[in-house]
């Protein structure tokens, strides 16, 4: 039986390639996905380890007590403490620094890596014992800053930014902008940067002026002796350190965590794949399916034989899973090193502008090797399961009768009420959760099986549609004559066949098609929420609420050419009872020139101090209407009080949940003192590149601002949308690729069961351009009947799973991507077209004669 199950793979081995290949996609994103993640970890680790290599020990303050200003708490970390550590017994060098964080311009006027304060890297340049390089940063070129005026940057903020030497940079930390003057690159092997980040390198005084004190470090760091034990080190400096402001980390924990923390920053990549890993494994299940079905009916002579002649049941069995073990080794094989290939591109494919991710040696370690064996021998066997205890079954003496048998009456019967029950219970699971309007974990978790269920029935009940989907269909094949009508009834033949052939485009089909209906209406709902209740013409903001803008820059936008109103915003948050809710302080005289307020009572002018307005959410829930009270406090600092509401509006985006005097909401904003928003209305309401511009220059031209008119808010909203857009067509192409590689693979075998019906056709005047036309008409018959199934079911499980949304999203409504769905049904004829090319030019060639004598 082992020659035997040999002698077969050697012998189908052609057809058997595209199962290969369907299964080697599955395996190649598995095991692709993994060794990435085990690179990328690896990258990450040995960067950090050479960072912090030479480090034994750092010295850092300790967060203050409530009510204890950050600044008193570093006091203590001057050129004495410095000096002090120098002393300690095993201390080989001292490094102090003062670090924080800035957002850079790049030569074109766009913030760098704006946003991301973890990748804003800043610090000071400060030489060693000799005077000359910091050993953390090389120079690379020109020369460290020697003063206020002067910066350097790594060599690959520079690449970003197009920086030269002698280029003037405008960056920003914490408040004002400011320009330098770039003197110098530099080389850095810290993770945050080398992950995407940016590095901006001061001299001592002004790092110290920026993120310490005067005179002050933010850290001091600790070199030892060789031969030095790093605890024993630890605890000599500990008992040096006032115990309340200093604490000690060792150089292998900061390596340690540092190297976690943008592991787990960057994590979320490898999600995607793994996404694109199962669906070309589920699909290609299917088509392993097929191929072993239409095997084993094609060897039902060969099999009869066996039996006949002694062979039991369980070695029938064993015989045909053992020709899908060797499939799925050569799958996992090929798999795995195309999988290789994945990991080593897949760093530059995601890495984007604001997160570059490492580059490094190709980690292959014992998991990604034992899930590309698990994986592709397991589904391949998995799914040839079945076919094997359908050939055991069939008896001697009926096969030999006959090489291929009708499908057993009770199991389709079988299969038809199994198929009704699910779709019974999938569609009335999705139809119930339509009216909760409740986005919980639970319903979403009821949704997605309710999906599962209702794929798992169309697939058993695709048998049963074949007939009647394709003779609808088979109105428009039958347009182009005799040829027309032979491939709809060549698709009829064998429902069974056609609908595990069309599965895999079924299921694809229904994927794309749900999550673009999902996709497309989530981001609509997102455009109309990102500008509603937005009167104004252009957006100043800030990237991080912690940041503020300087309240100066309100009058030097009002008077800026061509505006007419500038309104100041200061955003903070309002807690009410145990709930968190966000709080826009405004100047009633202004807000209505800028903000589409539609009050249900009261209005703004009676808003002041102790006086509040609340949208009708936070009405409802507290039962509230104007002239009310409300026991709340603005930020954190503040005790709860009684305020008055002096009206009630429609929910409104732009201005939150509720609205305060600007005067009493800034005292108690994430940044006190400072604004979050500028809402600025032109004179003649248009927008133009100019008119920005003046803007950016009204603001100092600061990266850590943002200046966006409506459209550009609408498609920063959009751009939410994204990662399921990349997920949508990254879906299409793999069903695409692996139902293409199943049509071909069911067509090629179905010219060599019809060697003689072709020889027939040819024989009695059929030309080879009627032969390949045929072929190639059953192809897409069969993609459309794929098609339409799977339309259906993906636009009616985005129906019923957008109405969770709809409760999660207020205006969210079902909007479908005409322009998507048509090109998911022109993309699937066209794997009809194409898949059948092969096939039907073997039909073609066949010669006549040769046909009929085969038998």
């Amino acid at each position: 039986m082992l020659r035997t199950a040999l002698r077969n793979v050697l012998a189908h081995k052609a057809r058997l390639a595209m199962t290969v290949l369907a299964v080697c996609l599955g395996v190649a994103f598995v095991s692709g996905t993994l060794v990435f993640a085990d690179s990328s970890a690896a990258a990450y680790r040995a960067a950090a380890s050479k960072n912090f290599a030479d480090i034994a020990v750092t010295v850092t303050p300790k967060d203050p007590p409530p009510g204890a200003a950050a600044d008193q708490h570093t006091t203590v970390f001057d050129d004495a403490l410095a000096r002090k550590l120098a002393e300690v017994p095993g201390v080989a060098a001292v490094r102090p620094s003062a670090d924080g964080s800035a957002t850079l311009n790049a030569a074109d006027g766009t913030p760098l890596r704006a946003g991301k304060t973890w990748a804003n890297l800043a610090g000071a340049y400060i030489p060693g014992k000799d005077g000359k390089d910091d050993s953390r940063y090389p120079l690379v070129k020109g020369h460290a800053p020697r003063n206020s005026d002067e910066l350097a940057v790594d060599s690959g903020t520079a690449a970003a930014g197009r920086f030269s030497i002698g280029d003037t940079v405008t960056l920003a930390t914490d408040g004002p902008v400011m320009t330098k003057r770039l003197v110098g690159l530099v080389s850095t092997e810290d993770t945050r940067v080398t992950a995407g980040g940016t590095l901006a390198l001061f001299d001592k005084a002004t790092a110290q002026k920026l993120f310490a004190t005067p005179g002050r470090y933010s850290s001091i760091d600790l070199s030892a002796k060789p031969g030095t034990n790093a605890v024993e080190l630890a605890n000599l400096v500990t008992a040096l350190l006032p115990a309340d402001r200093a604490e000690v980390t060792s150089g292998t924990a900061q390596a340690t965590q540092q190297a976690t923390y943008v592991d787990t920053l960057t994590r979320g990549y490898e999600k995607l794949p793994l996404v694109f890993a199962g669906v070309s494994l589920f699909i290609g299940s299917f088509l392993v399916v097929n191929t072993f079905t239409m095997l084993v009916t094609r060897r039902t002579r060969e099999i009869a034989l066996l039996r006949a002649i002694g062979a039991a049941r369980r070695q029938v069995v064993r015989s045909v899973l053992l020709e899908a073990l060797l499939i799925g080794l050569a799958a996992s094989a090929a798999g795995f090193l195309l999988g290789l290939g994945i990991a080593s591109v897949l760093p530059d494919v995601l890495s984007t502008d604001g997160d570059t991710l490492p580059h490094g040696p190709l980690v292959i370690g014992p998991r990604p090797v034992l899930a590309a064996l698990g994986v592709g021998v397991g589904v391949t066997v998995l799914a040839a399961w079945l076919p094997s205890r359908r050939a055991a079954k069939v008896a001697p003496i009926e096969a030999l009768r006959s090489a291929e048998q009708p499908p057993s009456t009770t199991r389709s019967r079988v299969r038809a009420v199994v198929g009704l029950v699910l779709l019974v219970l999938g569609a009335g699971l999705l139809v119930s959760l339509s009216g909760a309007k409740d986005a919980s974990e639970k319903n979403l978790q009821d949704a997605m099986l309710g999906c599962t269920v209702l794929v798992v029935a169309m697939i058993m009940l695709a048998p049963l549609l074949a007939a009647p989907v394709i003779r609808l269909t088979g109105r428009l094949t039958g347009r182009f004559g005799i040829t027309g009508h032979l491939a709809r009834e060549n698709a009829l033949r064998d429902p069974r066949r056609t609908a595990a052939t069309a599965a895999t485009l079924m299921i694809s089909t229904a994927l794309v098609a749900g999550l673009a209906v999902i996709g497309n209406s989530t981001g609509q709902a997102l455009d109309r929420q990102a500008a509603a209740g937005l009167d104004a013409d252009y957006v100043i903001s800030t990237r991080t609420p912690t940041t503020g803008i300087d309240p100066a820059a309100v009058q030097r936008v009002a008077d800026t050419p061509g505006v007419r109103t500038a309104t100041a915003v200061t955003d903070s948050t309002l807690f009410i009872g145990g709930g968190v809710r966000s709080i826009s302080g405004v100047d009633p005289a202004t807000v209505n020139a800028v903000m589409k307020l539609d009050f249900v009572s009261g209005s703004l002018k009676g808003l002041g101090p102790g006086r509040i307005a609340v949208s009708s959410t936070i009405a409802k829930e507290h039962g509230l209407s104007a002239g009310g009270r409300l026991n709340a406090r603005i930020g954190r600092n503040q005790e709860f009080k009684k305020y008055t509401v002096v009206g009630v509006y429609k929910d409104n985006p732009t201005a939150q949940d509720a609205l305060g005097a600007r005067g009493e909401v800034q005292q108690h904003s994430f940044k006190p003192g400072s604004l979050q928003r500028i809402l600025v209305r032109t004179d003649d309401g248009a927008v133009s590149k100019i008119a920005e511009d003046r803007l950016r220059s009204a603001v100092g031209n600061s990266p850590l601002l943002k200046v966006q008119d409506r459209a550009e808010l609408v498609h920063e909203a959009a751009g939410t949308m994204s990662n399921l857009l990349t997920l949508m067509y990254g879906l299409l192409a793999i069903g695409a690729v692996i139902s293409s590689l199943g049509v071909v693979n069911t067509l090629a075998m179905s010219v060599a069961e019809r060697t003689r019906e072709i020889g027939v056709l040819r024989a009695i005047g059929m030309d080879r351009a009627g032969i390949r036309r045929m072929i190639r008409l059953e192809s897409v018959t069969v993609a459309a009947f794929g098609t339409l199934l799977g339309l259906a079911g993906g636009l009616f499980g985005a129906w019923t799973v957008g109405a969770l949304a709809n409760g999660a999203m207020a205006d969210y409504s079902l909007v479908l991507p005409w322009g998507t769905l048509l090109l998911v049904c022109l993309v699937s004829l066209t794997i009809g077209t194409l898949a059948a090319a092969v096939p039907a030019r073997r039909a073609a060639a066949l010669s006549p004669l040769e046909a009929v004598a085969q038998s």
